[in-house]
This record gives C-alpha cells, sequence and structure tokens, in this order.
C-alpha cells in the first residue's frame, strides 16, 4: 500500500524544504500498529526543527509531526486485535504529518468519544508539557507566584486554567492587551501587558517585593532574560521555548542573581517515565478535558496534508494564538 507523506531533504525554511511524497507502508512488526491519520495540529515544535535547530538529533530525510490523531488500521503479532477501529494517538513513532503512522502499540494513547478529533489531536504536546512542569518539575503549591511569558499562547492558556485547578498564582505576560481579558477568565490572577508596563516593576509590586517562586519562559533573547530577573532569590527559572530564536543572556544572568537554572524538553520526560505512567498522565489530563475543567483551543483552519505549503504559512503567520492550525486527511 502506497500513502501520503510529507518529508524534508535538508534544513531550511519550511516552505521551502518540504515535500509532498508517496512511501510504501509495511506490514506492523511484533508489538507495532498502523494508524489512519485524521488531524494533526502544526506547532511551533514541528517548524523549529525542520528550520535546522535540532539538527545534531535528527536523520535526513524526516517526517515532521510530534501529535495527531487516527484510527488503529492494522496490528502486529502479539497486540490485541480490539485495537483496531479505535482512535488514538500514535505518539513517540513515526512523524505524524504522514497518511498512516507506525508506532508501538503500548505507547499508543486510546482517545474516548467524547473527546472530538479537533481536540484529541492536541492532546501531547502542550497539555501534557503544562501538566508535568506544573506537577512534576516546579511542584507548585497553592498560593505560589508563577510568571509566564508568551501567555496568549495556546500553552499559556492551559497554565491559566491549571492555576485555578491547583491554586498557584499566574501573573501572565503578553506584549498587548488582546489576550488579557480571556486569561483573567481561564484563571490567571493578573495580565501584564510589557508594552505598556514594566515587567519588573510590576511583578514585584504584585508579590510584596517578594518576586515568583519560578518563571517559565518560551521567548528566550531580552525577554527571557528580563523574566529572570522577576524570579525570588532560589527560585526557579525554567527554559521552555525559543520563540525569538535567541538565548537568554545566560552569562548576565549567572552572575547577577542566585535563581536556579532549568530547561524542560518533553522527550526528556519520555525517556524516563515508565509506559504505566505514561499512559496515566494522559488519563488525567483526558479526565479534565471531560469533565470541562481544562479547555483547549478549536483549531483556527484546517489544510489537506497534501496542501501543507500552504498551511505552514498560515501556521507561522498566526503564531497559533488564534487556534491551532490542522493537517486533515
Amino acid at each position: 500500500m502506497r500513502a501520503e507523506c510529507i518529508k524534508y531533504y535538508e534544513f531550511g525554511k519550511p516552505e521551502d524544504v518540504l515535500k509532498v511524497e508517496h512511501k510504501h507502508i509495511k506490514a506492523p512488526k511484533n508489538g507495532e500498529i498502523i494508524v489512519r491519520m485524521t488531524a494533526r495540529p502544526i506547532n511551533p515544535s514541528d517548524l523549529i526543527p525542520i528550520q535546522g535547530a535540532y539538527s545534531n538529533r535528527i536523520t535526513l530525510p524526516a517526517v515532521p509531526g510530534y501529535e495527531g490523531v487516527g484510527i488503529v488500521e492494522a496490528v502486529g503479532p502479539s497486540v490485541s486485535q480490539t485495537l483496531i477501529g479505535r482512535r488514538v494517538l500514535p505518539l513517540r513513532g513515526e512523524g505524524t504529518w504522514q497518511e498512516y503512522v507506525k508506532t508501538n502499540a503500548n505507547l499508543a494513547v486510546t482517545i474516548p468519544d467524547t473527546i472530538d478529533d479537533d481536540i484529541a489531536s492536541q492532546l501531547y504536546i502542550n497539555p501534557l508539557t503544562a501538566w508535568i512542569v506544573s506537577k512534576e518539575i516546579l511542584k507548585l503549591q497553592p498560593d505560589d507566584v508563577l510568571l509566564v511569558n508568551a501567555c496568549g499562547s495556546s500553552i499559556g492558556r492551559i497554565f491559566a486554567q491549571l492555576s485555578k485547578l491547583f491554586g498557584f498564582r499566574l501573573i501572565a505576560v503578553t506584549r498587548d492587551h488582546t489576550y488579557t481579558e480571556e486569561l483573567l477568565r481561564l484563571g490567571a490572577s493578573h495580565v501584564i501587558n510589557t508594552a505598556v508596563t514594566s515587567l519588573h516593576h510590576t511583578v514585584m509590586e504584585l508579590t510584596n517585593g517578594m518576586g515568583a517562586q519560578a518563571a517559565i519562559d518560551s521567548v528566550g533573547g531580552m525577554e527571557g532574560t528580563e523574566l529572570a530577573f522577576c524570579v525570588q532569590p532560589k527560585g526557579i527559572f525554567l527554559m521552555l521555548g525559543l520563540l525569538s530564536g535567541k538565548s537568554v543572556n545566560w552569562k548576565k544572568i549567572s552572575e547577577s542573581i542566585d535563581v536556579t537554572i532549568r530547561m524542560f524538553h518533553l522527550r526528556h520526560w519520555n525517556q524516563q517515565v515508565s509506559i504505566l505512567d505514561w499512559q496515566e498522565t494522559f488519563n488525567l489530563v483526558i479526565a479534565l478535558i471531560n469533565d470541562e475543567k481544562l479547555k483547549l483551543m478549536q483549531p483556527s483552519s484546517y489544510y489537506n496534508l497534501s496542501n501543507v505549503l500552504e498551511a505552514v504559512r498560515v501556521a507561522e503567520r498566526t503564531k497559533g494564538n488564534l487556534g491551532k492550525v490542522i493537517l486533515t486527511s
């Protein structure tokens, strides 16, 4: 069987290097399943590797895409036939930007009928990261203050909702007032628009001069560096992304303030977690979605997999703040 897939043979701008091709689908081996994909969101974490940021650990040619949802079409030896026809997240296997994805059956996450494809396709990167960072990495307690920049993003909205669930105080940092009302409604204690307000002065004012227990930086550069200086002594400055493409000023941070600097990569957590804990963490997040205690953004637009170049252009332009661009099959 031949199926459509997206590949890149060199690093560069996604719209320049992505190619629509076809590949032969081989039968699943022992412990594997084959999933016919139905929806995949375009995330910054999908596009950044294509540009060459992690070239040392990517073997070319490569198929992009870290998350998505689909239907089990075939199972390998030792895998229960009852999985056939079930909707799952085929994670940590092949890239998801193809018609069929092969993955380890133990890692596939079964999705209940109560969650539609639009939401199910987004259940991995942002919700799991926000959950793990809040509960396991930062171990946020009620009334702890968490500072998050680029908070108008999909994951920023998730942190706002988790702050209400777990009781910590979220100070959301944005660059305009577009998302202020929504973030406050979702659970943020305060929203700082750095276009009109001094970040450091306002954080110190809101925390009685103490600073935040932790800060999460998804931007890097000058904005990330400034965020680090809003963390109280012995607090945690967590690097989550690099949307600006520029590193924070490590030298200035390390020489000037007494904070613990950490970086979070979901793949590192994946390498350490047991299959039981992997599945249980997803079950906790899925339960929040089902109970409507956690809501993900509805997609902003849909493009067929074969129209990936236009989809990528739109995703890069909107940055996901209006909802994810979804690649469909």
